[in-house]
């Protein structure tokens, strides 16, 4: 982080402090809201990339921590906690001190980045590797579509046809959809064919548009809106990742696209108006809920990490952040007890969280700017190998972790299992890409 930027974050975090704890509540989130504009538009001027990675994260979780100091629901605590605050602030240090270590050093130093680097830039047989990506593109297509089809027959329904208010809750067999939901990795990776190959045999596209048409519909039908807008998002910062001539208005176009959609779909998992207004409980009554509705799928998660500071007893020492690894290796049916901890949250009904609620679970303030350290460091390295990358796969692992960032305001994305699971999937894209063709050597 420069000498200029530091002082700035820090007079930023503190003014905002100030003004929440004299009731300013808008100032405050003026504040931090401008703030958030103002850092994203340093790191995009300094690096040209609308998906810039500290850009991003300085834009949606400050952008997001701003909109939660506006404090338009009842559920909003009257002062957060300074532990909260800290935590909020730690992070962002952390990660952006993190980040600018490891761009200083001038170059990738330890032994697995070295060999990830060199891995990244060898020369690919181009068709070949247009061949395998096709090729990955209906494998996901068709697995995913399975476990769709295995799930609605075990279960009995499909969420989207369902009359259950939280239908798409229960759609989901354990182990069985994590491969259902990997269908959000098809758009972006097609994304990554036609750019690479820009005109492929009409049955090849005709199978490709298939793939896509089926990879939109199950988040359709599974009536989720999260997965819908991470596919499309997903794909667009692919997109713009490989095009230099990039323009933001695409993104604002894509946004408006996808409103009708997100209606259709809440309309589809029959919650009604005063169902939602009860749920947020906001101060003016009259608020339509259009304006509602994406305020609290933002804001509510940091008052859940301030009920964390506020109420957490006992801190978990890495059993929260571990989880992927008890989830995944089905420890957690073995030992329930490694997973059985309470969720801190305002509301039964509102269960999401920040990306740090689980860091600071473990291990408290040192544990948020330790993790903050390590994300930025990781997101460092990443930019630069997907720069010098040959191997277009590389685009995808640098895709997901841009969207993470956008969505820090919403979860806990690196102690849940299902970001391993296609971190893991691209990982093995990745190298079936990259593999030399042993009858070319």
């Amino acid at each position: 982080m420069s000498k200029i930027k530091m002082p700035f974050v820090c007079l930023l975090f503190i003014t905002a402090f100030a003004l929440e704890r004299a009731e300013l509540y808008m100032w405050s989130g003026g504040v931090l809201l401008a703030g958030a504009v103002v850092l994203y538009i340093l790191q995009y001027k300094k690096t040209g990339h609308l998906f810039n990675l500290p850009g991003l994260f300085s834009l949606f979780f400050i952008g997001g921590e701003a909109l939660a100091c506006f404090k338009l629901s009842e559920l909003s605590a009257l002062h957060w906690s300074i532990l909260t605050w800290l935590s909020f602030s730690m992070v962002y240090i952390g990660f952006m001190l993190g980040y600018a270590f490891v761009e200083y050093r001038r170059g990738p130093r330890l032994s697995i980045t070295k060999k990830l680097a060199a891995y990244t830039r060898r020369d690919l047989d181009s068709r070949l590797c247009k061949e395998r990506i096709f090729k990955s593109i209906l494998a996901i297509c068709l697995i995913s579509l399975a476990c769709f089809a295995f799930e609605a027959v075990k279960l009995g329904f499909i969420p989207f046809f369902s009359d259950e208010p939280h239908a798409y809750s229960y759609f989901h067999i354990s182990g069985v959809h994590y491969f259902t939901v990997t269908c959000v990795l098809v758009l972006p990776l097609t994304i990554i064919y036609l750019w690479n190959n820009r005109k492929p045999e009409k049955y090849k596209l005709a199978l490709v548009i298939l793939a896509n048409i089926i990879a939109i519909s199950i988040p359709v039908l599974c009536v989720s809106r999260f997965q819908l807008m991470l596919s499309v998002l997903l794909a667009l910062c692919v997109f713009a990742s490989l095009n230099k001539n990039f323009k933001w208005y695409y993104i604002v176009g894509v946004v408006m696209a996808l409103v009708p959609v997100y209606i259709i779909l809440s309309i589809a998992r029959n919650h009604d108006v005063a169902y939602l207004n009860s749920i947020f409980e906001m101060k003016n009554k009259n608020m339509p809920i259009f304006i509602t509705q994406p305020y609290m799928y933002v804001a509510n998660n940091y008052e859940n990490f301030n009920c964390l500071t506020e109420q957490l007893a006992a801190h978990t020492y890495g059993l929260r952040q571990l989880f992927p690894v008890f989830a995944l290796t089905g420890l957690k049916f073995v030992f329930p007890q490694l997973v059985s901890f309470p969720l801190y949250i305002t509301k039964e009904e509102l269960t999401t969280v920040t990306l740090i609620y689980d860091a600071y679970y473990d291990f408290g303030i040192v544990g948020v700017t330790v993790f903050g350290l390590i994300l930025g460091a990781a997101c460092s390295s990443l930019s630069r190998l997907t720069a010098k990358a040959t191997n277009p796969v590389m685009y995808l692992f640098y895709g997901q972790i841009a969207m993470y960032l956008v969505f820090s305001f919403f979860t806990t994305w690196f102690s849940n299992p299902t970001t391993w699971f296609w971190l893991g999937i691209t990982l093995i894209i990745f190298i079936y890409v990259g593999k030399t063709d042993k009858k070319q050597k």
